[in-house]
């Protein structure tokens, strides 16, 4: 039986996160946090796993998504406003450490999160997002990298991109989420949510606008590339968008870190296998 869900507004960092919270208020606080171009909803299914395990679980539209706040500027979406929106979301939690849970973007930011704040995490848990010391390293040796990257590169035309999902009626987007997970990992209803959090005002914008102020500047030589705080990185072996070999790469900079590879699953592994990922966060947890 699931519990219910909560929906909250945490004030952090200058603006409101709209964060959805499930599970008994004392257990261990796990954080997941989304990737482009989803909303807190994409962790449903992890959501009510970890709560009826006794975790307690916040899942957050990060900035520019969904509900929460949009700032306008691109500057608003540079990677050192994304991680304090989370080192204050930890503070206004209550809990002295947390599990960070991160998944594409939301790795990305979780990664800088475990470096620039180690003490406020317990672990981290990875799913196909690259640390981007790693991602820096492989576009330099393997500039196939960059084809496999190459909206990225789309995403740098100004007010271009979201004009064309919007025109499309969003089936732009749509399709690149069939395309690129497993037969039916989205079914309509999945597809209908998406479609509502995209057409919230300024949203694709504000999503697509942490790819244009991040793409020149990912790295931060003023921050530690190590990890100190114990990792565990996921990986969907067919993704499209990150090769696999990514993973290895990324731990490379953990000081204690273990990789999971799952040959079948894509980019959108915890649609594709929701109860084993949820699983292995959990043994992870509890050292198993």
């Amino acid at each position: 039986m699931g519990m219910i869900e909560e929906h909250r507004y945490v004030e952090t960092n200058g603006i409101k996160l709209h964060v959805v919270q499930e599970g008994p208020k004392e257990g261990q606080l796990i954080i997941l946090l989304h990737g482009f171009p989803e909303y807190w909803y994409g962790w449903r299914n992890q959501i009510s796993d970890l709560a009826n395990k006794g975790f307690r679980v916040w899942a957050p539209d990060q900035r520019g998504y969904n509900l929460s706040d949009k700032p306008k500027k691109v500057n608003d979406y540079r990677m050192n406003h994304l991680v304090e929106d989370i080192a204050g979301l930890i503070k206004a939690s209550g809990k002295e450490k947390v599990i960070l849970v991160g998944h594409d973007w939301g790795g990305i930011v979780a990664w800088r999160v475990a470096r620039m704040y180690p003490d406020l995490l317990q672990k981290l848990v990875i799913l196909n997002a690259p640390h981007e010391a790693a991602m820096n390293r492989q576009i330099l040796q393997h500039p196939m990298q960059i084809l496999k990257s190459s909206y990225i590169l789309f995403f740098q035309l100004r007010g271009i991109p979201e004009r064309l999902f919007e025109l499309s009626d969003w089936k732009i987007a749509v399709k690149a989420l069939r395309h690129s997970s497993k037969k039916g990992t989205f079914n309509e209803e999945d597809l209908q949510r998406y479609r509502t959090a995209w057409s919230q005002l300024g949203a694709m914008r504000s999503m697509i606008n942490w790819y244009r102020a991040n793409v020149s500047s990912l790295s931060d030589p003023t921050i530690p590339s190590r990890v100190t705080v114990p990792t565990l990185v996921i990986w969907g072996a067919q993704d499209h968008f990150l090769g696999h070999e990514l993973a290895s790469k990324s731990l490379e900079f953990c000081d204690e870190g273990q990789g999971i590879l799952l040959g079948e699953a894509t980019h959108w592994v915890h649609h594709e296998e929701p109860e084993h990922v949820s699983k292995l966060i959990v043994d992870f947890i509890n050292n198993i």
